[in-house]
């Protein structure tokens, strides 16, 4: 930052740059923390004898020493065995004793360093999952000025979702294109799409890429229990995702036959009218206990609340044998029928 403000504000003098400071906010980013894995060594008198390493879950039986092994021959906490033992030489002839089967590693939160060997390589990741799955797994990670773990074992949601957000451009047995122009967008599909465009174009400029992702994850859902295959919301889509996932972004954009990169195109705008919430969803509670949940017009009163709620059939089996004291309405939350017998 001090050499770009030093170059801007030389720029400045010279009458080429139109201000003299080159940032109108600073924000700090949060460490990356790692999650350091561990092997537990079987402390022994006998340096000659070849090292022998314990299951997490059955340490608690024998005298170890713990070790911190290197990440990336760790998944899921489960060791590569045949990698620990190429991984350095006096561990080659090493035994182990194993929980059904498997070699299971401690971990802990601790700052990423290579003397505790959980600096992850991205190189793997990248071969494994692809660049777009980094990319997006380290923007959800959290708030970009907060510290944050860096926990490899979450980074498959994320490319479960690229999976699903594929699925509604690609038929996943066929591999049929399932974009139409001639298929109408549904009511509920334009109401999913406009909301995420809203809460996309507002969180960028706030920085808040984590809760962006989460919003495309809601949206995805919806837009695949939808069916929808209207071209043009899903082309919005398309854009929406480009700064997060590039490469797939740019795929799907060729795929839809559009023109030059999707990095250039128009950013899609919100209409308020597809916002508008016409159905409300309470909780429906008998003495204090929620029970179930009922769906009410947005502009409902108290008193048609109360009448659906009590001849609800579901409401029946609870009110039997009781008598009905108050029906207290909190508006757009939670519907509590008091009883008595």
């Amino acid at each position: 930052m001090i050499y770009s403000r030093f170059w801007n504000k030389f720029l400045f003098d010279l009458g080429v740059s139109c201000k003299e400071e080159p940032f109108q906010k600073l924000v700090n980013q949060g460490m990356i923390q790692g999650r350091s894995n561990f092997v537990y060594r079987i402390n022994s008198d006998d340096h000659d004898k070849a090292p022998v390493f314990v299951s997490l879950n059955l340490k608690k039986d024998y005298d170890v020493t713990p070790i911190h092994v290197d990440v990336n021959i760790v998944s899921n906490d489960v060791l590569d065995i045949e990698a620990f033992k190429a991984w350095r030489p006096e561990y080659q002839n090493a035994e182990f004793i194993l929980e059904d089967g498997k070699y299971i590693c401690g971990w802990a939160i601790e700052k990423m360093s290579k003397s505790m060997f959980n600096v992850v390589n991205p190189d793997m990741i990248v071969e494994k999952y692809g660049a777009d799955t980094l990319r997006l797994y380290e923007m959800f990670l959290g708030p970009v000025e907060a510290s944050k773990p860096w926990d490899t074992n979450g980074i498959d949601g994320c490319h479960r979702f690229l999976k699903k957000f594929w699925g509604l451009f690609y038929e996943n047995r066929t591999d049929n294109f399932l974009p139409s122009a001639d298929e109408a967008a549904k009511p509920e599909s334009l109401k999913s799409v406009h909301k995420l465009i809203k809460k996309v174009s507002e969180d960028i400029e706030k920085f808040s890429y984590n809760t962006s992702i989460s919003a495309f994850m809601i949206a995805v859902n919806e837009l695949g229990q939808q069916k929808c295959h209207n071209k043009e919301l899903l082309t919005d889509l398309v854009i929406l995702i480009a700064p997060f996932a590039p490469h797939i972004a740019e795929e799907l954009w060729e795929a839809l036959g559009e023109q030059g990169s999707v990095c250039d195109a128009a950013w899609p705008k919100y209409d308020e009218q597809y916002l508008k919430e016409n159905d409300m969803q309470l909780t429906i509670s008998f003495n204090g206990k929620a029970r179930f949940q009922m769906t009410f017009p947005v502009d409902a009163n108290n008193e048609e609340i109360q009448k659906q709620v009590l001849a609800d059939e579901k409401s029946q089996k609870y009110l039997e044998g009781f008598n009905v004291l108050k029906v207290i309405v909190v508006p757009k939350k939670i519907v509590n029928v008091v009883l008595k017998k």
